[in-house]
């Protein structure tokens, strides 16, 4: 199956429930106007291909209450890897008490979502 296949399945299949993720396009393009300035869009060179928001119960200090996390997934095929850049972010995600991580299908996303 094709990265972008994998990335819209994922995306279908885990923005149900209690999580939501959106494509998140990292690149740049040149203004077609003069003085043809450089755009950059997405979130940052790294950042994972879906970022949303996983919803969580904290069972201890606020009971009951219902949190956001954010979240990131980078899809990747069966041989596909992570830049540098993109294992860095994942990193950073995770180390502020995010979910984030590699999904090469829709129940690896699945398992990145869920604390």
């Amino acid at each position: 199956m094709s990265e972008t296949k994998l990335l819209r399945e994922i995306q279908l299949a885990c923005s149900r429930g209690d999580a939501r993720l959106w494509r998140n396009n990292v690149g740049r393009t040149q203004d077609i106007v003069p003085p043809h300035r450089w755009i950059h869009y997405g979130l940052c060179v790294g950042s994972s291909d879906l970022i949303g928001l996983s919803s969580v119960i904290i069972t201890s200090h606020d009971v009951g209450r219902r949190l956001a996390v954010f979240a990131a997934v980078e899809v990747k095929s069966q041989r596909g890897r992570a830049t540098r850049e993109q294992q860095s972010f994942i990193d950073t995600v995770s180390s502020l008490g995010g979910l984030a991580g590699i999904a090469r299908s829709v129940e690896q996303a699945r398992t990145i979502l869920t604390l």
